[in-house]
């Protein structure tokens, strides 16, 4: 089946946010006057619970049972957080990760369709997009799913089946990118070939067997100057992630 779109998670694998999002929930935290910090230890494990919302009602019912009335202000807090974060974005705190514009353009001038399937909110997403891939970014996504655009966040293949249906794409003409074992659970469960780049919050899942079901894991996409360190899978001697690559790979025997 011919190649017709690539689908990009947002956090971690389009650009390393992680960071502004810990950063982004310690400022709020600590403008309202809340005793938390969360450091990248801990930071990285809540990252297991998809969303904001649902990362700070867990860890409000892990670790901070002291404090039960905050519960009823995660939309409040969330809402803080997410202008925090666009702050930053807008400051220029962010930086794609290598290869992505790249591709996305090399995507593009091939008549490939680009679409995104994250967890994290559309207003994050646009924040970034824009920054990064300059104005008018947003228009260049066939189909943007973020959010609470589905009940059912990743690992629950929800947002990916969303994005296929709006683009009326079946999963064999896709490939999804993602950085986490959530991710790549999700986007696999849609029937999707992923392809893993690791990111700073998820290189620890490397070598555990979470990215045995991955087209290719690579350090990130490579570029020219900046060839990409194989992991695992597809790509063994090769530096640059390219549509030409992919399709090599999709078609290589199992």
């Amino acid at each position: 089946m011919a190649l017709a779109a690539l689908i990009f998670d947002i956090d971690g694998t389009v650009s390393e946010t992680e960071e502004l999002h810990r950063r982004a929930f310690n400022d709020v935290f600590a403008d309202v006057g809340l005793p938390w910090h969360w450091d990248i230890d801990l930071y990285r494990d809540l990252l297991d619970v998809a969303g904001g919302k649902e990362r700070l009602a867990h860890f409000i019912a892990t670790h901070a049972e002291s404090a039960p009335d905050v519960a009823s202000r995660i939309a409040e807090l969330h809402a803080a957080k997410t202008a925090r974060y666009a702050a930053l974005i807008a400051g220029g705190a962010a930086r794609l990760r290598p290869g992505i514009a790249r591709l996305m353009r090399q995507a593009e001038e091939a008549g490939l369709r680009l679409a995104i399937a994250t967890t994290t909110s559309l207003p994050n997403v646009e924040a970034l997009l824009c920054a990064t891939l300059g104005p008018g970014a947003v228009g260049r996504f066939a189909v943007i799913g973020a959010g609470d655009m589905v009940a059912a966040k990743k690992p629950a293949p929800d947002i990916y089946q969303y994005v296929l249906d709006a683009m009326a794409l079946p999963p064999g003409a896709c490939v999804a990118f993602e950085d986490s074992a959530n991710g790549l659970v999700a986007a696999r469960a849609a029937g999707l070939p992923t392809l893993v780049t690791p990111s700073l919050y998820t290189a620890h899942q490397i070598g555990t067997g979470a990215f045995e079901d991955a087209l290719a894991t690579v350090s990130d996409l490579g570029e020219p100057d900046a060839p990409y360190r194989h992991i695992a899978g597809a790509g063994r001697c090769e530096g640059m992630v390219t549509i030409e690559a992919i399709e090599r790979w999709l078609d290589r025997p199992a």
